[in-house]
């Protein structure tokens, strides 16, 4: 039976397949077959008598674990039990229930979810949000940084108090037997690291490694693996260079890159055959990653003939492009075309709006995957609240949704405080808050501190209603210094993308009231309180929509790739990695099978203004346009020269680099080194 399984593959696949011993890198090409691969691999090493006992596969998710179990499993006799076959983040929960007294911790322990460790943070925290010290915390584990290191390597204040936070929750989870999500691989790996008969018996008994996606790997998980094949290297893994666009999760593309350096003597086996896109589509993908310089060299060849041409647009604003796009999905619709076959996709979750709207005006039902819709999120619902206030400040809703956002140290004490005293004193918390006559009992009730602070949001609130009665346009342009929303968002660690949302909020409120200048807030909030909550004519019928790193591992008949612009798409901030760009570039294009539309809009909203948007260099490198993609020269930038950057201040340049066309900047400010994109910086004198 497994000899026929193997006659189905095509030389390469069955070349992987096949090889036993020694480490081995698959790299599979998007849409080359390599879940068929790694299963028949599976499947065929059982079939030559290997104990099912001795295998360990390595999967990201669940669901591909189990599509990968029931597909090799079907290929051979079913075994007397069969092989682990799980997530990273379950192995190293098995591993501990039998190992983790080796740390003098009881295998009794609970695992806890995200939810508990923000409650568990909480009281930690006092200038920041649980959630931030949450998400750095997760990336000292995954980079193997202890509390004590990163004390040590702050840069700043708020470093040196996660670090703090970092050394108090790592005491109380010990002292409560709990372990979170991150600790089920950190602390196999200080198992592993410490105990070398431990580690000579886990790499005894899983003989034959198999790990998924390994260009999603981080610095832990590679780790990880280096233990795990302490006796042994044969160790195969599967992935693609050239899709490896997760290093904001702390994805290491050098993984990849230098397995064979890290596991030595490795096989490296391509599978370049697609079976997804029409050639077409496969040309011009190919085009734009031939444009990285680190990348294993390999060119996707299509099995299948082309469908269409690939179809390029440029509009003259975004609202143009959505109305044409969702027009031209909804043809598609009346034509048989099945909404779920039909994908939009965009780099930045900002450019969601326009579509959204786009698609609202033309009655056509949308599901966002993976992610919010543009109105449901936080930072837009913080805003729309904070509008709501300037309309009706007695909204209590409205009011304890963002009386402490920007923190103002008003927590839910505080909040059950008030809400007692103003079922006393039968008034609405503003009136309690605002009326000079409730002074007294609302001091005696909060204290000083927080009676300040109080005080310091019903001026915010009041001096929005006076900005409200000037005109809309007064209460935008006055809305972030009063409220401080995005400039919150901002101090944290990871919450650009926020502020972002909001600017494109700012704007779109800007150009409501442009077009409609009879209108009032009140008219904008009802119209768009409609939108977020009555469903479309086609409800259940529904185009997913999402952004490029949702769409990963996700097919469609056709796929639209939007907002294709220098700043949008790539992005271009000071930690762009431009070749990691153009990998997003080649997964949004390789998601298409039969038809691929890409847009772009020579105007868009930027930073809550209307600026001009050049077209994306990535058009270029795919050859959908001969015009010149201004992308500015840094040539003039060399190693000693003084800069100076907006937020950094003045600094030395120490090491140029190339990044795809730009160049990346090692600049030296005050001591602390920085990598930034010569386009951010500026030559001092």
């Amino acid at each position: 039976m497994i000899e026929k399984i193997l006659n189905e593959l095509n030389p390469s696949q069955r070349e992987a397949a096949t090889t036993v011993d020694g480490p081995l890198l698959i790299l599979a090409g998007a849409g080359s077959g390599k879940t068929k691969t790694i299963t028949t691999r599976l499947a065929y090493l059982l079939s030559l008598g290997i104990d099912p006992a001795n295998t360990l596969t390595l999967t990201f998710t669940n669901k591909a674990a189990e599509e990968m179990r029931n597909r090799a499993l079907s290929m051979i006799d079913s075994p007397l039990y069969p092989p682990l076959l799980c997530t990273f983040h379950k192995f190293g929960l098995i591993f501990l229930r039998f190992y983790i007294q080796k740390l003098g911790r009881e295998n009794s322990f609970s695992v806890i979810d995200t939810d508990d460790k923000n409650k568990i943070l909480k009281p930690f925290c006092k200038d920041f949000p649980a959630s931030t010290a949450a998400h750095a915390i997760s990336n000292y584990k995954n980079e193997l940084l202890s509390p004590e290191e990163v004390r040590k390597a702050a840069k700043n204040e708020l470093e040196a108090e996660i670090a703090t936070v970092y050394a108090k929750y790592e005491e109380y989870i010990a002292a409560n037997n709990l372990v979170d999500f991150d600790d089920l691989l950190l602390l196999p790996y200080k198992i592993l690291s410490r105990f070398e008969d431990v580690a000579r018996q886990t790499s005894q008994k899983y003989q034959y490694i198999m790990v998924d996606e390994y260009q999603d790997t981080n610095s832990l998980q590679f780790e990880l693996l280096k233990k795990l094949c302490f006796l042994h290297n044969n160790l195969c893994v599967v992935g693609d260079d050239d899709q490896s666009i997760y290093s904001f999760r702390g994805a290491k593309v050098e993984n990849i890159l230098s397995f064979e350096s890290s596991f030595g003597e490795a096989k490296v086996v391509k599978l370049e055959e697609n079976y997804r896109s029409s050639a077409n589509i496969l040309q011009i993908a190919n085009s734009v990653i031939s444009n990285n310089k680190h990348r294993y060299e390999k060119k996707l060849k299509a099995t299948r003939k082309s469908m269409e041409e690939v179809e390029y647009k440029n509009f003259a604003d975004e609202k143009e492009e959505a109305t044409w796009i969702a027009k031209t999905i909804k043809e598609m619709i009346k034509k048989g075309e099945n909404p779920s076959d039909i994908a939009v996709l965009f780099r930045v979750n900002a450019v969601s709006r326009a579509i959204e709207e786009g698609f609202r005006a033309q009655n056509l039902g949308y599901v966002f995957i993976g992610g919010m819709k543009f109105y449901e999120r936080v930072e837009i619902r913080d805003a729309i609240a904070y509008l709501r206030l300037a309309i009706n400040p007695y909204d209590d809703f409205s009011l304890k949704r963002v009386i402490n956002k920007p923190k103002r140290s008003i927590g839910k004490t505080s909040i059950e405080k008030l809400d007692s005293l103003c079922a006393q004193l039968n008034v609405k918390t503003f009136e309690l808050l605002s009326n000079d006559f409730y002074n007294d009992a609302l001091l005696q009730n909060v204290g000083k501190k927080t009676f300040t602070e109080l005080k310091n949001f019903v001026r915010i609130i009041e001096e929005l209603r006076i900005q409200k009665e000037k005109s809309a346009f007064s209460l935008i342009d006055e809305f972030e210094n009063l409220t401080g929303l995005k400039k919150f968002f901002l101090s944290l660690p990871s919450e650009e993308e926020r502020a972002a949302n909001l600017d494109e909020f700012y704007g779109s409120l800007k150009e409501y009231f442009k077009a409609n200048p009879q209108q009032d807030i009140e008219e904008y909030l009802n119209d768009i309180s409609i939108q977020s909550d009555v469903d479309t004519a086609d409800f259940g019928r529904e185009v997913p929509i999402m952004t490029v790193h949702a769409s990963k591992g996700l097919e469609y008949k056709t796929v639209f790739v939007v907002a294709m612009e220098e700043g949008f798409f790539p992005v271009s901030n000071e930690r762009t990695d431009m070749e990691e760009e153009r990998r997003l570039c080649y997964v949004a294009f390789t998601r298409a099978k039969d038809r691929l539309i890409i847009t772009s809009s020579k105007s868009r909203f930027v930073y809550g203004k209307r600026d001009y948007c050049p077209p994306s260099r990535f058009l270029r490198e795919a050859g959908l346009t001969d015009t010149p993609i201004a992308i500015k020269d840094d040539a003039a930038f060399a190693k000693n020269d003084l800069v100076k950057h907006k937020i950094f201040g003045f600094g030395r340049v120490i090491e140029v680099t190339k990044a795809g066309k730009e160049l990346k900047l090692k600049i030296n400010f005050g001591g602390t080194h920085r990598d930034i994109l010569a386009s951010f910086v500026e030559k001092a004198v």
